[in-house]
């Protein structure tokens, strides 16, 4: 290793590059996450990880980064922003007929690309120090990135249990460079959520159990994206017409007033999932989806999940025959998992009809007591 490479300097040139690169914040802080391995393995005992086995399978490597590439020394941290321009929150979550796909999900994945770039970031580094190790993580290996951005000064943990920057909100990626030199370390910063507890109020279903601590099995990002098989009863009203992740508590954070939107092309919405009609996305077939979602992180759940969690959020809308046909004209072409929702959801349709007939009965019987008698 080179003696005479002035660290300082080098990271004042590193959050250049990084900067130049399209990374939106940067931070490095050192690999002890000891203080946060009593607070996982007690996450790990409660079984909040659901069925994301690798979680724990990979236990508490997560929290030892040099495991991961021995020699590590520093975290080099980085943010990406993705919220999109127009990105049409408000009008999608408000129409039941719409279809509510979290907001990173509606342009093109973003693993690759900042993967990418942070190995353009070593290759930097590598010019100017001589024996540099270096390795790029993007959400791609057993690594707690949150406590290491929060460690590095991009932001603080918010109860949600997501990382909140006081400039740009929570709407951001995060990618890590590991490297072998004692880079200087950043500064992190206070967390600044006081006693407002929004995010845990607004949880559709009651996933953040206590202030930074999420039940990943009650959590629609995980149910709709990470679960495979049945969703559990409990949750499919409150699913209501998100069909890939949620949002909501990052939308009622205040913090995310400040969110910035992204200039990245890549992030733009695609037209097919801005703000899609829910039967539009329901008669796609397996190779129109496949299509449609190439280099989208959608098409990680496959066509089944997807008609999975479109078939719920068709019985959450409002009574329509034409979602009535729809349904039953798509179970008899689906898998017993996805014909069980259907009939879940024909269930509530059907519901949903009885109370029109009767609110329509009432109204006949009220017009009618008000109406001149004829002789």
């Amino acid at each position: 290793m080179t003696q005479s490479v002035d660290y300082q300097q080098l990271a004042q040139q590193i959050e250049q590059w990084a900067t130049e690169l399209g990374f939106t914040g940067f931070g490095i802080c050192d690999t002890d996450l000891s203080s946060h391995e009593a607070t996982f393995q007690q996450w790990l005992d409660k079984g909040y990880y659901g069925g994301m086995d690798y979680m724990e399978r990979h236990g508490m490597m997560r929290a030892r980064p040099a495991e991961l590439l021995p020699g590590t020394l520093r975290v080099i941290n980085v943010r990406l922003d993705y919220m999109p321009p127009d990105a049409l929150i408000v009008s999608t979550m408000q129409d039941p007929n719409n279809a509510y796909i979290s907001r990173y999900a509606t342009g093109r994945d973003y693993h690759k690309m900042m993967r990418n770039r942070l190995k353009k970031l070593g290759q930097k580094i590598e010019q100017c120090v001589e024996g540099l190790s270096a390795r790029p993580f993007v959400d791609s290996a057993p690594l707690m990135e949150r406590p290491l951005a929060d460690k590095s000064g991009l932001g603080w943990t918010g109860k949600h249990s997501l990382i909140i920057n006081e400039h740009s909100g929570s709407f951001f990626f995060l990618g890590e460079l590991l490297v072998n030199i004692p880079l200087p370390v950043s500064k992190p910063v206070e967390e600044q959520c006081g006693s407002c507890v929004a995010c845990m109020t607004i949880c559709p279903t009651q996933a953040i159990v206590e202030p930074y601590v999420v039940d990943g099995r009650r959590c629609l990002s995980y149910i709709t994206i990470e679960k495979f098989g049945e969703i559990p009863v409990e949750f499919r009203k409150p699913m209501g017409n998100r069909i890939y992740g949620c949002d909501d508590c990052q939308l009622v954070c205040p913090w995310n007033k400040l969110t910035k939107a992204s200039t990245e092309d890549d992030f733009r919405p695609r037209k097919d999932l801005h703000s899609p009609q829910l039967l539009a996305l329901y008669a796609w077939s397996e190779e129109s989806f496949l299509k449609r979602t190439e280099g989208s992180p959608i098409r990680r759940i496959g066509h089944e999940r997807w008609l999975r969690n479109i078939s719920v959020a068709l019985g959450n809308a409002p009574y329509s025959p034409e979602i009535v046909q729809a349904l039953e004209q798509k179970r008899a072409s689906v898998s017993e998992m996805v014909q069980e929702h259907i009939d879940w959801a024909l269930e509530q349709q059907q519901q949903k009809d009885a109370k029109v007939s009767r609110k329509t009965v009432r109204m006949l019987k009220s017009v009618s007591r008000g109406m001149p008698q004829h002789s």
